[in-house]
């Protein structure tokens, strides 16, 4: 397996410093937010230095109850490509549920959320897997997430369903140990016993990442500074394999410089403290089984159980029996803030046009009204309900954002010359007087 050795999150917001970060060998960018016909020229420029670029996909429901899409599995492809990596990662998740299995509309999370530990998702797994690693020019590494909540009649700990994942299909992991320190605050699950269980030689790297503790539960924000506990995971993990990769993660609440190479350093001291205390771990012991091919019953059987929680979740209906209500409204507001998070992103005129305005009203549009059709979506949905709704209620505002709306909402794309663009630029300034 191909040695990594320490590498960072690229994100644009701290593209630069990634590029002036010493000791950096590899980076690894969200798949979904590149163009391989024009990709970032930061990106470019580390690739010349010869460091290795590695595409994380958050998009394809690996553990969703339908096949991998095919348009998805393209775009992946391509972003590997392009880059020449050497490997791409994805998530053990499901991000959408509904549609044609179920009778019900599709809807979409906006987020990673876990799969059941059950043989009806493993089976389902190992089923998706090979059909997305044949699409690939390159091997599929997938990675353990973060949960604020838990499955009931869950049937294996997370080690012997990663365990039986890699054995059955051939698949490398992607550990990350800061979703191992979640998943022992929120459900009481010992990290060690999960890293005793894992077929420590397929993993392909590792991430590490910061949280915060809130009433009790951690929430993985990859907004804060890397904690202890994560730290003495990663130790303990390097104490039993020499991991190929190691990477900081960091979405949010982007530091300075110096700061994330106090956190690399932190992780390369945690490393060696590990390899310090190497010890030959024992065999595995997990249950050997067979690959086969999941049945139409278990699909659909996971295809009502994810439709049902995920409806919970984002459209307000009643809560599936065995669930943990109060943490489930936990994980309803998170993905509201994520949903109103990235619209702000791919759409920031909402947030400049409605100022302080926008989040309230958007956490407010969340409760009734779920994710469809991505984000882009999402974001003309929020700003066309709002007008209908009567608001905004400044009728500067409404007008600013009523243009905005009209911008983008047509069945034909925003003209890109000169002459339009000052237009609708003279249109925006004359607004807002």
């Amino acid at each position: 397996m191909e040695r990594l050795g320490t590498g960072i999150g690229w994100r644009p917001e701290i593209a630069d410093a990634v590029e002036h970060l010493p000791g950096i060998d590899w980076v690894e960018a969200v798949a979904e937010n590149l163009c391989p016909g024009h990709l970032p020229e930061s990106l470019l420029r580390l690739r010349e230095r010869g460091v290795t670029v590695i595409p994380h996909g958050v998009s394809l429901g690996l553990g969703g109850a339908d096949r991998p899409d095919a348009d998805r599995l393209t775009a992946l492809a391509e972003r590997a490509e392009a880059l020449g990596s050497p490997l791409v990662t994805e998530h053990i998740a499901f991000v959408r549920a509904g549609g044609p299995l179920t009778a019900s509309p599709l809807l979409e999370a906006g987020h990673l959320l876990p799969v059941p530990r059950t043989r009806d998702a493993l089976d389902v797994l190992c089923e998706n897997i090979p059909i997305a690693q044949d699409a690939l020019p390159v091997p599929l590494a997938v990675e353990n997430i973060a949960a604020l909540l838990a499955w009931p009649g869950e049937e294996m700990s997370e080690g012997q369903f990663l365990y039986e994942l890699a054995d059955r299909t051939g698949v490398r992991l992607l550990i990350d140990v800061a979703n191992l320190h979640t998943n022992h605050v929120n459900r009481g699950e010992d990290p060690a016993k999960a890293l005793a269980e894992l077929p420590v030689e397929a993993i392909a790297y590792v991430h590490v990442a910061g949280g915060v503790e809130r009433d009790g539960v951690w929430h993985d924000s990859h907004a804060h500074p890397v904690p202890a506990p994560v730290l003495d995971i990663l130790t303990d993990l390097a104490s039993r394999v020499s991991p190929p990769g190691v990477l900081l993660e960091r979405d949010d609440n982007f530091p300075e410089a110096a700061e994330l190479e106090r956190e690399l350093t932190s992780i390369r001291g945690a490393l060696d403290k590990g390899r310090g205390r190497a010890h030959v771990a024992a065999p595995t012991t997990a249950p050997h089984a067979l690959a086969s091919q999941a049945a139409a019953p278990a699909r659909q059987r996971l295809a009502l159980a994810q439709a049902a929680l995920l409806s919970a979740l984002v459209a307000g209906t009643p809560v599936p029996e065995g669930f943990n209500r109060v943490r489930l409204g936990v994980q309803a507001r998170a993905l509201g803030a994520k949903r109103a998070d990235v619209v702000a992103k791919v759409a920031p005129e909402l947030p400049e046009i409605l100022g302080a305005a926008y989040r309230p009203a958007f956490l407010a549009y969340t409760h009734t009204h779920p994710m469809t059709g991505g984000y882009r979506r999402d974001a003309l949905d929020f700003a066309g309900q709002l007008l209908l709704s009567g608001g905004p209620e400044n009728a500067e505002v409404r007008r600013e954002l009523r243009a905005w709306w009209l911008e983008r909402s047509g069945p034909a794309p925003r003209s890109t010359r000169p002459a339009v663009r000052l237009a609708r630029a003279t249109r925006r300034v004359l607004l807002r007087r």
